[in-house]
This record gives structure tokens, sequence and C-alpha cells, in this order.
């Protein structure tokens, strides 16, 4: 079960590498096939509290909780800065919060994703840096389109997508080969390599107005959004099926924190891209 995801990639279990658990390392649990050979039951933990294993419900729970305190701190970050439409300080606070956000969050997400042994600590570090960001980043856009409801139409349309993307997934059995993965990885990559280089342009000051994430150049800033937001759907879509196939493996429990963490980074990248095409939308009406 070879991952190309940098976020489950230096998990054994998730890479094929990990040791037989528990279960399959006894015996009495084995079968006899028909040609004599042993072989081990295939893993039933799907759900259930207490297991030592990774299960469809511990996932569910950390990816709650891990989202909570991305939308805890999103929330406090949206009260602190105050109304940017009459505080110039409160503008340049909003500015500073979401790159602060960005920084730290951009930092802990690689330590998260490289990480052999997943820390819980540093996913809801990653979730709180991130919190601030979308906090920060959601009043600006708001400000930007002069209404805070833009807010709420994007985390509704995130969450459809996201449980369209989960019933698509299981109800039409969608197969993630690994030649899927492999082109959504590279595609990933080149996509995240472009965009730092288009911001590092942009603060350098060799391209105006945020380059391609312009709000003023908004067709070429919706096409970019566009693709982003296709590409954080096939990004869940390997997402499920790296938490199906990390259950299956029998992982232990705490495999549930990484695969609520690569859950937690989809998520927040689809509502922000969510969030700029209903802003880029608003300002052409």
């Amino acid at each position: 079960m070879q991952s190309n995801n940098p976020v489950f990639n230096r998990s054994e279990g998730f890479n094929g590498r990990g040791a037989a658990t528990t279960r399959s390392a006894d015996p009495s649990q084995w079968k006899i096939d028909l040609d004599g050979s042993a072989s081990q039951p295939s893993p039933t933990h799907t759900t259930g509290r207490g297991t030592g294993f990774m299960t469809i419900e511990s996932t569910v729970e950390k990816t709650a909780l891990t989202l909570g305190v991305v939308v805890a701190t999103a929330a406090a970050a949206w009260f602190l800065i105050g109304d940017i439409s009459t505080d110039q300080a409160a503008v340049q606070k909003a500015f500073g919060f979401a790159f602060a956000g960005a920084i730290v969050g951009f930092g802990l997400s690689l330590v998260n994703s490289f990480k052999k042994i997943i820390s819980p600590a540093l996913v809801l570090a990653y979730a709180a840096a991130e919190g601030v960001f979308v906090g920060a980043f959601s009043k600006v856009v708001s400000g930007y389109v002069g209404d805070p409801t833009i807010v709420f139409q994007a985390v509704l349309a995130t969450m459809v997508a996201f449980f369209a993307t989960l019933g698509a997934y299981k109800f039409f059995n969608i197969q993630v080969t690994d030649k899927f993965r492999k082109v959504v990885t590279i595609s990933m990559f080149a996509f995240v390599g472009v965009m730092l280089v288009n911001f590092v342009l942009s603060i350098t000051g060799v391209l105006e107005s945020g380059g391609l994430r312009s709000f003023e150049n908004p067709g070429l800033s919706l096409v970019v959004s566009a693709v982003a937001v296709v590409l954080a759907v096939f990004m869940l879509i390997m997402d499920f099926d790296f938490v199906e196939r990390g259950v299956e493996a029998g992982l232990p429990e705490r495999e549930s924190w990484r695969a609520a963490f690569g859950l937690t980074v989809t998520l927040v990248w689809l509502y922000i891209e969510i969030l700029r095409i209903l802003a880029i939308l608003r300002g052409q009406d």
C-alpha cells in the first residue's frame, strides 16, 4: 500500500512496511485455505472504541477535534481583528494575523507531514495556527466584498463538496490506483510550487497585486482557484482511500491523528479556494 501523499508516506503502515498487528499475530485467528496454506483474516475493526487500532470512528473523532480547533481559533482571530471597514489598524492586524498564521501553519504542516511518529500536540498546534490564518483571511475577504455572509456561504459550499466527494467515493466505488496517486501528487506539488514562486515574486514587487492570485485580475485568478478546487477534491479522494486502507491494515490508533491532519489540510485548502471563488464572482456582479 505505497503512498505518495507526504502526509501519509512517513507511516509504515500506510506504506505496507508495518509489523503485523496483534490480531494477525494470533495463529488461532488464522484460516486454512483449500490448498493447505495458512492465511490471516482481514481486519474488521472499522468501528468501536478501545480496540487499540485505527478505526473509522477514531478518525472521525480526531478529525472533528482538529477541525474544532481550527474553527475556534478562526473565530477568535475574527473577533480580535475588529471592524476592518472603519479601522485601518484592524486592516493591518488582519494582514498580520493572516501572514503569521500562514507561515506558522506551513512550517507545522511540513513537520507533521514528514514526522515518522505523529504527534497529536503538533497536529493541534497546526490546527490553531491555520485557524488564525483562516479567520484573518476570511475577515479580509469579507471586507473586500462588503458582506460577512460570504464566509458562511464558503463554509456551506465546503461541507457540500466534502460530503458529495465522500458519497461519490463510496457509492461509485472509486478506485484509487497508483497512477492516480502519482498524477494527483505531482500536480499538487507543481501547483504549490507555482504558488510559492508567485508569492515570492509578489512580495518582492516583481508581480503586482498578488500576481496569479490577484482579485484585480479576476479571470486568471478564477481559473487558478478552480484548478485548486479540483486538486483539493482529488486530494480528498486520496485521503478517503488512505483512511480506508489504514483501517484495513490495522494501524495503531495514533495514526487516526495522521488521517485527521491530512483531512484538515485538504478541507482548509478547499475552503480557502471556494471563498476566493465566491469573492471573485461577487466582485464581478
